[in-house]
């Protein structure tokens, strides 16, 4: 049975902190909705209505576009070994860009990542629970290492130039304000 709660339980930060994926999901107004799968040592639980999420480069930039236009954000995670549950954490997203007089304090909240490009802030006004006993059980084999090995190799000034190609403008033609956010 579904529960709603106001904010993370100790049992819920527990069960966040053995999960090693969740999802991310926005959408502006009128854009696609996009579901983003996370990995890696990327998240944290700051307090029982505050997360953190420390995202690296990737092949688009959604998730910053459609923040600075609607800042809602739905956090998931699945059980997909032991007891079936589904957690999805609600709330209102900013983005802590490089440039930002935050960046340097919360990133030390990480292991580096080389990539890194922004760390979204989840102001949590609403969890939910559900049973997840369709989701199917899977065994945890290990984190993938190729796109930390893929950034290493470009390096800072590869990377950069990667955003400038791949995370200037959303799939729906809108601007991530990457460039403006992370270079100097």
């Amino acid at each position: 049975m579904g529960q709603k709660f106001d904010a993370l339980s100790d049992r819920l930060i527990e069960f966040i902190r053995q999960q090693h994926l969740f999802f991310v999901g926005t959408a502006t107004k009128d854009s696609r909705v996009n579901i983003s799968p996370k990995g890696m040592d990327s998240l944290r639980v700051m307090n029982a209505n505050r997360i953190l999420w420390l995202n690296v480069t990737g092949s688009g930039n959604e998730t910053a576009t459609h923040i600075k236009q609607n800042p809602r954000m739905t956090v998931m995670f699945a059980a997909f070994t032991g007891k079936p549950m589904i957690l999805r954490i609600y709330g209102t997203a900013t983005a802590v860009h490089h440039n930002d007089p935050e960046w340097q304090t919360l990133y030390t909240l990480f292991d580096p990542l080389p990539g890194a490009r922004q760390i979204f802030i989840l102001d949590i006004d609403l969890v939910q629970t559900s049973c997840g006993m369709a989701v199917p059980l899977y065994d945890y084999a290990g984190d993938r290492e190729q796109l930390n090995s893929w950034a290493e190799k470009k390096g800072q000034a590869g990377i950069e130039e990667y955003w400038r190609e791949k995370n200037v403008l959303s799939i729906d033609g809108d601007a991530s304000g990457i460039i403006e956010k992370n270079l100097c």
